[in-house]
């Protein structure tokens, strides 16, 4: 009797330590992949941007001087969260800067699509879909002027897609301009916030192909042109076929083309590995996303943020990460069909596979480093 009151401390002692090893765990797991949270802070602001450019986005006084079929917000915040992604500069005014042409890039490659896609309508399901096509090229050309480079491709890119997935037409331009201007605002102040606190690592950002031979084209040239032909294929293939998503697809060809067959097929392997775990743990929450939304955005916060961290060295933990955020997110907002969201795995699997095919058959890069 007299031991009873000293075991039960013991017990809850031992039972809240079982508890919090989870928890200490994924400590050390961020210790590991990011020592001195440089990348946490990054992946931070990153959620910071788009939390405050969506927030903009929905107020009144700047909402009713769009068409409210665009949700500003929602274009706001992801210009926003891809520039914060594509920018890597130490300095709060160069990362100021970049973030400012970053956003703009997004809204030109938006303004983009809908100036080009209303004749290709005439194509048929597919004609719109064709614009990706420019920014698939952009995405790899644009390596060649470093790491703003790539990122204004990526970003031209992004923008088509946003503007080809929201049905965006020549009435909605203002709206892009907007959009902008808030993802401006909304990516700078936490950038200046983060300040000395944030190094970013630039390494393994752009894929260090092979050196330019003479009287040949760059390489990079030859990445986007084996980008913008796989994407050219999935259009034809969407025509032909009616894929559901194959925005998803051309998005997966763009971004697994390196700088060397043998990296494309490296990167191919690591998001297709990623996706297969990410969008099954995206669609196992997808009760909770019904009956619990504000939880189920915290977690794709905290995904992006693991995204922002893996990023740079670890493939695809970053793709699962993003695949995961994108399953969940979907779902909170509305969109709770099954064969919909699987289709972010299998499209995975068709846009990496003909990467690997024009990564090998046009045009093919050699790295000049035997390891890779």
């Amino acid at each position: 009797m007299n031991d009873s009151p000293r075991r039960s401390p013991d017990r809850a002692g031992k039972s809240l330590r079982c508890m919090l090893q989870p928890v200490a765990a994924l400590g050390r797991w961020l210790d590991r992949v990011d020592p001195g949270t440089h990348r946490r802070i990054k992946g931070l602001r990153l959620v910071t941007a788009y939390g405050i450019a969506a927030a903009l986005g929905t107020l009144q006084d700047i909402a009713r001087s769009v068409p409210s079929s665009v949700s500003l917000g929602y274009l706001a915040g992801s210009f926003a969260l891809w520039a914060s992604v594509s920018e890597g500069k130490a300095t709060r005014v160069e990362s100021s800067r970049d973030l400012t042409l970053l956003s703009f890039a997004a809204a030109f490659g938006a303004a983009l699509f809908v100036v080009l896609s209303g004749p290709l309508q005439l194509a048929g399901r597919a004609g719109p879909e064709l614009v990706l096509v420019t920014g698939a090229f952009l995405v790899g050309y644009l390596k060649r002027f470093g790491i703003l480079g790539a990122g204004v491709g990526s970003q031209i890119y992004i923008g088509e897609l946003l503007a080809y997935g929201a049905h965006l037409t020549t009435g909605d331009l203002w709206a892009i301009v907007i959009a902008a201007l808030i993802a401006v605002l909304a990516s700078v102040v936490p950038r200046v916030l983060s300040g000395p606190a944030e190094q970013p690592v630039v390494a393994a950002v752009l894929a260090a192909g092979p050196a330019p031979l003479r009287g040949r084209c760059s390489p990079e040239f030859f990445m986007g042109l084996q980008a913008a032909i796989g994407a050219l294929l999935i259009c034809l293939l969407n025509g032909l076929m009616s894929i559901e998503e194959s925005a998803w697809a051309i998005t997966a060809c763009t971004y697994v083309v390196a700088g060397s067959a043998s990296g494309t097929i490296q990167r191919v392997r690591r998001r297709i590995f990623g996706t297969l775990i990410g969008v099954p743990l995206g669609l196992a929450c997808l009760p909770v996303a019904e009956h619990a939304p504000l939880l189920i955005w915290a977690a794709a916060a905290f995904a992006m943020i693991i995204y922002a961290m893996a990023l740079p060295e670890r493939y695809d933990v970053a793709c699962g990460a993003f695949a995961f955020t994108l399953i969940v997110t979907l779902a909170a907002s509305g969109v709770h069909s099954i064969s919909l969201l699987a289709a972010r795995a299998w499209e995975t699997l068709l846009g990496g596979s003909l990467g690997i095919a024009a990564a090998m058959l046009i045009f093919p890069l050699r790295t000049s480093n035997p390891t890779k």
